[in-house]
């Protein structure tokens, strides 16, 4: 996919920094979102538009529930990512979109549980959480295309 190395990109960055700058991550989501308009008009697609778009706004309305609740468990970085991946699992439908968010979290629990044990974080302890998230969407959108 065209995003796919803007998606290494962000990774990368939120790793290094913890910090999804707005110069890629709203572009990206606006790219994204057309880009599979453009798609959904070609003959022989097996997505949703539509789904892709709803996808795009309920894991970003999700995401700033989250924001909302606990600032610093969750940034604005995380919560415009998720409009590009919303988009891209949304475009295989809900189920897709729940197992790629459902894995992001598992992955990012397993990876802070693995930091505890080895005595490197706490609970308080910040990790960057958009590596996560776009590993979360590889494995959806993974899911997606075996499953059409």
């Amino acid at each position: 996919m065209m995003v796919t190395p803007f998606g290494v990109l962000l990774g990368l960055i939120d790793a290094a920094v913890h910090r999804l700058p707005d110069v890629l991550t709203l572009p990206v989501a606006g790219g994204t979102v057309a880009l599979l308009g453009i798609v959904a008009l070609l003959p022989g697609h097996h997505g949703s538009w539509a789904t892709a778009a709803g996808g795009s706004i309920v894991l970003a309305a999700l995401y700033f529930v989250m924001f909302l609740i606990n600032p610093s468990g969750m940034g604005l970085g995380d919560v415009k990512l998720a409009l590009s991946v919303g988009a891209l699992l949304g475009w295989y439908g809900w189920p897709t979109l729940f197992l790629g968010t459902l894995v992001a979290f598992c992955l990012a629990a397993l990876y802070g549980v693995g930091l505890m044990i080895l005595r490197r974080a706490t609970r308080r302890s910040a990790i960057a959480f958009g590596p996560f998230m776009l590993l979360g969407a590889l494995a959806g959108v993974a899911f997606g295309a075996w499953t059409t």
